[in-house]
């Protein structure tokens, strides 16, 4: 999305390039294999890992005569506080929108200014710092209405468009390149003609064509870039253009890291989602609700409704995530009209929660477009200034469903299970699956671990400091307690849950009966130890 803070016109005109072949003459700078500390995640567990995200929008897109500037559409500086803020609020995963444009130095370097890229790497470790994921792309150089944009699909000079972004992406991927994990690289944003019809097909080939070169050049600066997840968009970032028969191409990945699995990707899809468009972004007052609970049926859109949304999530797992491609919501959310319609910020959380229900259900990632703006047609959540939260409803509501999963035991199939016990120091057990809320776990961020949270009682699993193999792990009410962190461990195709007091892992004990005990035990390589995080 591209909105300035006063216009908040969502989908400007934005056009993109690509092309079809590599320019020969580059020249990669290969770094070692990946660190110590990269992990390597599969699908299932990147989106798992990556929950709920959030937009810092307007912000290092904004732009002025051509030139990139944090503070051109009213937003203050990004801070070391707002990522704490928001990662606070419950979100995982920060996407930052970048724009280039006129920082971009002349042929045939085209070497990005220091100061700008310096500025993008501190903003980035805001976020990378307090154990986040972290999305970073080419933003805004892709629009035809931003002075100083050249990512341009239409463009005649093709050869031109191509060099620069291959040299562009090369200089950050190497300024990244020992990042772990958490940050992934989307290769463009809302890539289009401006034109909002059947895409053109000379063009959609330049936009495969920058992908490709984007996957090459990523994966060829090496180390942790040669295994890194990529992100990538088709046609405007368009569901139906994206997943339909009008020319979107996956690239390859053939110089990916020899590490990676074979039978695992480390491409995703980006899509946005804005639908309907008179609800979600439409600066009128016409439309004002949705979804099943709408009272005024004169302020409800004729489509986009629950059951479009789900056809189209399921579009995008049916085409991709079934192939092991996960899907990321790049965007959503819609706009405060609150002015017109005092029920508004109802219809926007039921909105969020809805896209959070099909996001879930369909193995993507959904992340919330924020602009920083709050009031008539601002898509905040935050205030920036204060950082104080603006809209707790709508993060509540997605929240409510992004944070919450039951886990199964990989041994016997049991789900850990509160027991509906209320009482302190009480037994945590196993249950085979129900769809009782004793099964539902919340988790919390606390610091660089999480604390888990029973959704009927409220208690939270505690090591009750035990340190001897096959002690019972308990339930606690909240506290500050290590006894109550635990520490999510990536094991193969699993998770392994470990207790920061302690040292010892929740183990299922390979007991099979109903009401079992949950139990804790020292590390070692037996699926009694191993969990998976299943959607509730």
């Amino acid at each position: 999305m591209l909105s300035k803070v006063k216009t908040f016109r969502v989908y400007l005109l934005a056009m993109v390039l690509v092309f079809t072949t590599v320019i020969s003459s580059w020249s990669p700078v290969v770094s070692p294999a990946e660190t110590a500390d990269f992990t390597q995640l599969n699908a299932s567990q990147m989106v798992f890992e990556m929950g709920a995200g959030w937009n810092l929008g307007n912000q290092l897109e904004a732009s002025s005569g051509g030139t990139p500037s944090e503070t051109a559409w009213g937003n203050p500086a990004v801070t070391q506080a707002l990522m704490q803020k928001v990662k606070a609020a419950g979100f995982k995963t920060i996407r930052i929108p970048v724009s280039y444009l006129n920082y971009i130095g002349s042929a045939p370097n085209y070497t990005i200014n220091t100061t700008w890229l310096n500025r993008v790497k501190t903003v980035v470790d805001y976020a990378y710092n307090e154990g986040l994921y972290v999305i970073i792309n080419i933003h805004g150089d892709g629009y035809n209405s931003v002075a100083g944009s050249w990512l341009l699909v239409n463009s005649s000079d093709q050869t031109t468009v191509k060099a620069k972004y291959q040299k562009v992406w090369g200089q950050i991927a190497n300024k990244f390149v020992n990042y772990d994990e958490h940050v992934i690289f989307e290769s463009m944003n809302e890539e289009f003609d401006g034109t909002y019809g059947t895409p053109n097909t000379t063009y959609y080939s330049n936009l495969n064509a920058y992908n490709q070169i984007f996957v090459d050049t990523v994966r060829q600066t090496g180390g942790n870039n040669a295994a890194r997840w990529l992100l990538i968009p088709g046609w405007n970032t368009n569901i139906d253009y994206t997943v339909g028969n009008y020319g979107f191409a996956l690239p390859s990945d053939t110089f990916r890291s020899s590490t990676i699995p074979s039978s695992e990707k480390r491409i995703m899809i980006s899509v946005h989602y804005y639908s309907p468009w008179d609800f979600a972004g439409e600066e009128s007052g016409n439309i004002t609700q949705w979804g099943a609970t709408a009272t005024n049926s004169s302020k409800k859109s004729t489509w986009g409704q629950e059951d479009y949304l789900d056809s189209q999530l399921k579009s995008t797992y049916d085409k991709f995530v079934t192939q092991g491609y996960p899907v990321v919501i790049g965007e959503f959310g819609s706009i405060d009209k609150t002015a017109f319609d005092s029920t508004n910020n109802t219809y926007r959380a039921a909105f969020a929660k809805a896209v959070s229900i099909a996001a879930r259900k369909y193995s993507s990632v959904p992340v919330y477009w924020d602009n920083g703006h709050n009031g008539q047609y601002g898509f905040g959540l935050f205030n920036r200034t204060t950082n104080a939260v603006t809209q707790q409803g709508i993060i509540d509501a997605i929240m409510n469903v992004m944070n919450t999963s039951k886990m199964k035991n990989v041994t016997t199939g049991l789900y850990i299970d509160g027991m509906g016990r209320t009482t302190n120091g009480s037994n945590a057990g196993q249950w085979s699956a129900g769809s009782s809320s004793n099964q539902r776990w919340v988790m919390e961020f606390y610091g660089s671990y999480n604390k888990i949270k029973n959704v009927a009682t409220g208690l939270y699993l505690d090591g009750m400091g035990n340190t001897t193999n096959g002690s019972i792990c308990g339930q606690w009410s909240s506290s500050t307690s290590s006894n109550q962190r635990w520490v999510l461990e990536a094991y193969g195709s699993n998770y392994r849950i470990k207790n920061v007091a302690t040292g010892l892992y929740l183990d299922g004990g390979g007991s099979t009966a109903n009401g079992s005990d949950l139990k804790l035990w020292s590390s070692n390589t037996s699926t009694n130890l191993q969990w998976q995080f299943v959607n509730p």
